[in-house]
């Protein structure tokens, strides 16, 4: 069912992995309000990462994202920069301890100068 109303979704240190991460996306995709979105310390990795990118591309309201201390490596950081490429209205983005290492790191900068 489609959400109209929900602003802010906190989910921090909930432990829900790359497959909670995937069935939360089927939710946010229906969201048509969300504006904040708080995933830290979830262990989501790329997995819940590819999930999660997924939403935004087609997210018009999302703000804010939090996804530090998710595991999230070089091949998510490659999602998050592919996927900044059309997030619009994203204007935070946490990413603090996770191991994009260099390679992901290149590709959200090579994102954000096209965003």
């Amino acid at each position: 069912k489609e959400s109209k109303t929900l602003q802010t979704l906190d989910l921090s240190d909930n432990d829900i992995g790359p497959e909670g991460a995937c069935s939360l996306s089927g939710f946010l995709q229906e969201s048509k309000s969300l504006q904040a979105l708080a995933l830290d310390f979830n262990n989501i990795g790329d997995e819940g990462t590819r999930a999660i990118v997924n939403f935004l591309k087609e997210s018009k309201t999302l703000q804010s994202l939090d996804l530090q201390s998710n595991n999230i490596g070089p091949e998510g950081g490659r999602l998050i920069g592919d996927g900044l490429k059309e997030f619009k209205s994203l204007q935070t983005l946490d990413l603090r301890n996770n191991n994009i290492g260099s390679d992901g790191a290149r590709s959200i900068g090579d994102g954000l100068k096209e965003s």
